[in-house]
């Protein structure tokens, strides 16, 4: 008797589960022969909130971890990668990237979450500072979380940009919300597979696929949001996200899709600077 293999459901993940659509509406994905793949949820405005919902509640445990703990967790999360390196290079070959290449993108995924785990207890030292003052007073400027940020991911490199935006992020304490990519998001749902798996508390990434069109104007406008990175060069995305984050007052980083994702130049401890708050404080001396 011939056996029909048993395929799997791709789920978006939420808040450490893996979630339907609230509005049960999918959307076919094929592989880069044109073949029918799988149906992929299709993330909705209410699957925005709730997703932002599970990082909040999520948010004061990750910001309390320990530096070093981050540091570790990131680099666990590597490894896991590099343990599925095989099946995340079939599967971006799959929908189109050559052997190569493909190959180049997943060293690259895993090259990059332990060099942000190793910033993770030494960035405060770089960023944070003794100010000089002209008065008795020690005057300290510390680094703090953000809170929330939404992250739209490009759709190519589909798993290298999504990690290259998260990973800075989430390295300072911060948790995400992301938009993963439209038409390639099936290696996010194994990256998804891994953060379930991994030492990384659930909500601290989110990861929702569907389409940016009903997506984008929430992350805009969404006040409990406090930072966007998002990779796009599309000019109406880029309004919609400048005029939201005003209405709402939050930080936006608007990143070229087209950059060169493999290069040194797309790790930056800067990067972990664009979504920090700054806090100064002033000690008498001798107090």
């Amino acid at each position: 008797m011939t056996r029909l293999p048993i395929t799997k459901t791709p789920k978006p993940y939420v808040g450490g589960a893996f979630i339907r659509s609230e509005s049960g509406r999918t959307y076919a994905l094929n592989d880069a022969k044109g073949e029918f793949f799988a149906n992929i949820p299709q993330c909705t405005r209410k699957d925005l909130r709730n997703a932002v919902e599970a990082a909040a509640k999520a948010g004061p445990g990750w910001a309390k971890r320990t530096a070093y703990n981050r540091g570790q967790i990131l680099y666990r999360l590597g490894e896991m990668v590099e343990a599925r390196r095989a099946e995340l290079i079939d599967t971006l070959v799959r929908f189109g990237a050559t052997k190569g290449a493909a190959a180049r993108e997943v060293d690259a995924c895993s090259d990059r979450l332990v060099y942000y785990a190793g910033w993770a207890d030494k960035y405060e030292q770089v960023l944070g500072n003794v100010n000089p003052v002209a008065s008795p007073h020690f005057n300290f400027t510390v680094t703090e979380p953000m809170g929330v940020v939404g992250v739209i991911a490009p759709d190519a490199p589909a798993l290298l940009g999504l990690i290259s935006l998260v990973a800075p992020v989430i390295t300072s304490g911060n948790n995400v919300v992301a938009a993963v990519s439209e038409t390639n998001p099936y290696p996010a749902i194994l990256l998804g597979e891994m953060l379930a798996t991994s030492d990384l508390p659930g909500g601290v990434v989110n990861l929702l696929t569907g389409f940016r069109k009903e997506l984008v104007p929430t992350f805009a406008t969404h006040a409990h949001l406090r930072g966007i990175s998002a990779a796009t060069a599309d000019a109406d995305e880029r309004r919609a996200l400048r005029l939201g984050a005003a209405d709402s007052v939050k930080r936006v980083l608007l990143v070229d899709p087209n950059r060169n994702w493999l290069a040194d130049s797309a790790q930056d401890l800067y990067a972990i600077r664009d979504f920090l708050e700054f806090k100064t404080t002033w000690h008498p001396i001798g107090a």
